[in-house]
């Protein structure tokens, strides 16, 4: 499989010369510029020798690497819908599943969680400089906390594409994947964004297409 990672430009703030501080980049993206677009394909595969597709009436959700059921909001619509459209205009035709068609598409919204902890004596005592130094005006009696703990989760999501080889199928029900494409940042379920980024994967893979 070859890969392909498109970064949208970050913006990058002009160093001037005897300046005291420059912002960091990292931390003054816009939405548009945090997401990332990946793809992989099969560089032996011969795009051009399928010419039909079927693609999925409704969106897979995968939690933490476990299948957790399909949806089919008007977000998860869009993007279907996306994709059909650069796939069309890439000369595929979309048939049915039961016309055998050569291509099968997938697509996923993949959720991440993690849980964390943090040490909040730790996290109090980096702030310390911001709290009265005054007991309720005694001065000179500090106070402190007890240990104490927090938890919290996280959670990164991404959007997958996926092309399955189905014209070429083996008689073991093993199904290649010829090309994969995913986006990962901030502001990927926006149904505003769901146009452009569909046709940012497809704008990295020119090989993707085939004649009528």
């Amino acid at each position: 499989m070859q890969r392909k990672i498109g970064l949208a430009l970050l913006a990058v703030s002009t160093v001037l010369a005897f300046s005291s501080c420059t912002k960091d980049p990292l931390k003054n993206m816009s939405e548009e510029e945090s997401r990332i677009y990946i793809t992989n394909h099969d560089s032996t595969a011969n795009f051009n020798s399928y010419k039909t597709y079927s693609i999925v009436d409704s969106v897979a959700l995968i939690n933490n690497g476990q299948f957790a059921g399909r949806e089919a909001t008007s977000w998860d619509q869009q993007v279907i819908s996306a994709i059909q459209t650069a796939m069309n205009a890439r000369g595929f035709v979309k048939v049915s599943r039961t016309q055998n068609p050569d291509l099968g598409i997938n697509v996923s919204r993949v959720y991440s969680t993690s849980t964390n902890f943090v040490d909040l004596i730790d996290y109090w005592s980096y702030y310390g400089g911001y709290y009265d130094p005054n007991y309720w005006g005694y001065g000179g009696y500090g106070y402190y906390f007890p240990p104490a703990y927090g938890v919290y989760q996280s959670t990164e999501a991404a959007l997958s594409v996926d092309i399955l080889d189905l014209k070429n199928a083996s008689s073991s029900q093993t199904i290649k994947g010829v090309w994969n494409g995913l986006i990962r940042g901030e502001g990927i379920f926006v149904s505003s964004n769901v146009q452009s980024q569909i046709q940012a994967l497809f704008d990295q893979s020119p090989y993707l297409k085939t004649n009528p």
